[in-house]
C-alpha cells in the first residue's frame, strides 16, 4: 500500500471513528475567495475516487456557460476536523484540486497554478519554502472601523479582547496541525499578527486560506469582526503579509553561503535581483486590490521603493539577521504582499520572478541601508532605485505586458485576472467619493 492509499484509509477511518457528520471540500477562485462543497460521509469514498461535480461557470474566473462541468478531487493529505465543530456535530475539511471531466487538471485552478510553478522549481532541483506574517484588524463590526483596543507593537494591555481572540485562534490552528511560529499585537491599534511556521509553498498556501477563515470564525463567535483589508484606517499602518522565502536543494539551503559577507549564495543574489526587477509587474497579483495601494505609500512601514537591505525595514526586500550565519535561518523577506491576496497566485509569481533571476543570472545591486523614504527623488534616481506602481490601474498595465507573469499564471488565469481587475478599476474610477463631495461641493 502506497502513502496516498494509507492517507485515504486514515481519512475514511477517522470520519467513521469521530462520527464526522459533514465533509467540506474547499477550493478557491482566481481572486482567492474560499469556496466549499459539503458532502455527507457516505459520499466520501466515491468523492475520493471520482471527485464531485460542480458548475464552474458560477465561479469567478473559471469557465463560460458552455464549458461549465468540472470536478473537485479532495486531497486526503489536507484532511482536518474543524475545531469549532467538534463539540456537537464534527465537520471536516479537505482542500481539492479542480479537474476537467476528462480528468486533466483545470488550468484556471489557482492551486494547480502553484503546483505547476513548484514543478518548474523542482525540475531545477529546488524546493520552494515560505513563511508568511499575516497582519489583520479586529473591529466591532463590519460596518465601520471601531477598534477594540489601544495597544501598539508587542503590547500586552489587559483587558484586551483582541489578544484573547488571537490566542484562541492560535490554539485552534495548532489543533488543525497548522504550526504558528509567533503571534503578537501589531503597530496600529486593534491590529494583530500571526506568523505561520516555514514550510513548502503549497502547504503554506493551504494554511493561509485556513488561517484567514479561522481568524474570522473566532472573531464572529465573540461578536466582533476581523478583516484583512490592507488599509482600513486613514493615517495608521496598513496590514501586510511579509513573505519569508528560500530555495532548498534536498536538505541544504540553496540561499546560504558561509563565505559571503551577507551569507548569501549566488543563487540567493540572483533570486533577489529577479524579484526586484519584476516586483512592479507582479505587484497586481501580490497586492491585488484597489485598497492595497492605499497601504503602499511612504511613511507607514510599507515598501514602495525597489531596494534591498539587511537591517533597514524601509526596503522592499530584507535579509533578516535574527540568527546570522545559520544555514537553516538564511532567507529573504519580501514585504510587498498583503494578506488579502490569493496566496496560490502570489507564491507563483514570486517564485517565477526569482527563478527568472537565477536562470538569467541577474546581477544584484548593493544593499541600501539608509532610509530610502528620506532620500530625494534625485538621489533615488542617481542610485537606480525604482518604485512600485502607485495604483491598481498602473499595476495592471505593467502586469499585462509581463511575460514572466503570463508564464507563471498560464493564459487562462492571466487573462481572467486582468479582465477582472480592469473591471474593478473602472467601477472605482467612476465613483463620486465622500472626499470629493466635501472638497468640491461647497466651492464649485
Amino acid at each position: 500500500m502506497d502513502e496516498k492509499e494509507k492517507t485515504r484509509d486514515y481519512v475514511l477511518k477517522t470520519v467513521k471513528d469521530k462520527d464526522v457528520r459533514l465533509i467540506s471540500l474547499w477550493f478557491t477562485d482566481i481572486l482567492g475567495f474560499l469556496k466549499s462543497i459539503d458532502i455527507n460521509p457516505r459520499e466520501l469514498e466515491r468523492a475520493l475516487a471520482d471527485g464531485v461535480g460542480f458548475d464552474g461557470s458560477s465561479i469567478e474566473g473559471f469557465a463560460r456557460i458552455d464549458e461549465s462541468d468540472m470536478l473537485v478531487i479532495p486531497d486526503p493529505a489536507t484532511f482536518q476536523i474543524l475545531p469549532w465543530s467538534q463539540s456537537q456535530h464534527p465537520v471536516a475539511r479537505m482542500f481539492c484540486d479542480v479537474l476537467m471531466p476528462g480528468g486533466q487538471p483545470f488550468e484556471g485552478d489557482p492551486r494547480y497554478v502553484l503546483k505547476r510553478n513548484l514543478k518548474r522549481a523542482s525540475d531545477l532541483g529546488y524546493t520552494f519554502k515560505v513563511g508568511p506574517e499575516l497582519e489583520y484588524f479586529y473591529f466591532q463590526n463590519a460596518e465601520g472601523t471601531h477598534i477594540l483596543d489601544d495597544g501598539g507593537y508587542f503590547d500586552l494591555t489587559p483587558p484586551d479582547i483582541g489578544s484573547d481572540l488571537r490566542m484562541e485562534t492560535t490554539l485552534a490552528l495548532e489543533e488543525m496541525g497548522i504550526n504558528v511560529e509567533y503571534t503578537h499585537h501589531e503597530a496600529a491599534t486593534s491590529q494583530h499578527e500571526i506568523d505561520l511556521h516555514y514550510d513548502d509553498a503549497l502547504t503554506i498556501a493551504d494554511n493561509i486560506m485556513t488561517c484567514r477563515l479561522v481568524i474570522k470564525e473566532v472573531a464572529q463567535k465573540h461578536g466582533v469582526y476581523a478583516t484583512f483589508m490592507p488599509k482600513p484606517i486613514l493615517g495608521v499602518n496598513g496590514s501586510g503579509m511579509h513573505v519569508h522565502q528560500s530555495l532548498f536543494k534536498g536538505s541544504r539551503n540553496a540561499f546560504f553561503d558561509e563565505n559571503d559577507p551577507y551569507y548569501l549564495s549566488k543563487v540567493a543574489k540572483h533570486y533577489i535581483a529577479g524579484l526586484l526587477k519584476h516586483a512592479p509587474e507582479i505587484s497586481s497579483v501580490v497586492s491585488q486590490w484597489l485598497n492595497s495601494y492605499k497601504r503602499l505609500v511612504p511613511g507607514y512601514e510599507a515598501p514602495v521603493y525597489l531596494s534591498w537591505a539587511r537591517r533597514n525595514r524601509s526596503d522592499m526586500i530584507r535579509v533578516p539577521e535574527y540568527q546570522v550565519g545559520r544555514e537553516d535561518s538564511t532567507r529573504i523577506e519580501f514585504r510587498v504582499p498583503d494578506p488579502a491576496c490569493n496566496p496560490y497566485l502570489a507564491f507563483s509569481v514570486m517564485l517565477a520572478a526569482g527563478l527568472d533571476g537565477i536562470e538569467q543570472e541577474y546581477e544584484l545591486a548593493d544593499p541600501v541601508e539608509e532610509n530610502v523614504f528620506e532620500m530625494s527623488s534625485e538621489e533615488r534616481e542617481r542610485r537606480g532605485i525604482g518604485t512600485l506602481p502607485m495604483n491598481l490601474s498602473a499595476a495592471i498595465g505593467l502586469t499585462e505586458k509581463s511575460q514572466v507573469v503570463r508564464r507563471a499564471l498560464g493564459d487562462h488565469v492571466f487573462d481572467s485576472f486582468i479582465k477582472n481587475k480592469k473591471i474593478e478599476w473602472d467601477q472605482y474610477r467612476i465613483q463620486v467619493t465622500e472626499y470629493e463631495l466635501k472638497k468640491y461641493l461647497p466651492i464649485l
